[in-house]
């Protein structure tokens, strides 16, 4: 089910990213998408790599997992939200979304030293 919503926000990001290159209102709205973008890419990529790795174990790295992908929905879509208009002080939550990033990467280092995948 993780790599499933992983690849709808593969797709989200793809989307956003495509916007920021061909229809942003200007410069600024076009970095904010692309960044986004790029973040939620690279994470949904990444956890779908991760919950399809065979001997990972049904369901060890879904804590991790999901971390990683709430992380980079909440960084990207406050850039995405920025982009569209939205107040600026949304800029100050984005940080939170990296470091739910960060705590994901660090679980799922702590996770695999602990198991057979690392």
């Amino acid at each position: 089910m993780i790599a499933s919503i992983a690849a709808v926000s593969a797709a989200i990001a793809i989307g956003f990213s495509a916007f920021g290159a061909h229809g942003a209102a200007n410069a600024q709205a076009a970095e904010w998408l692309r960044t986004g973008g790029l973040y939620q890419l690279i994470h949904a990529v990444a956890v779908v790599a991760l919950a399809l790795t065979p001997g990972s174990g049904e369901g060890t790295m879904n804590g991790p997992n999901a971390i990683l992908l709430a992380g980079s929905a909440l960084f990207a879509a406050t850039l995405y939200a920025m982009a569209f208009g939205a107040p600026r002080w949304l800029g100050a939550i984005t940080p939170i979304g990296g470091l739910l990033m960060i705590l994901g990467w660090l679980w799922l280092a702590w996770r695999l030293a602990g198991s057979r995948l690392g």
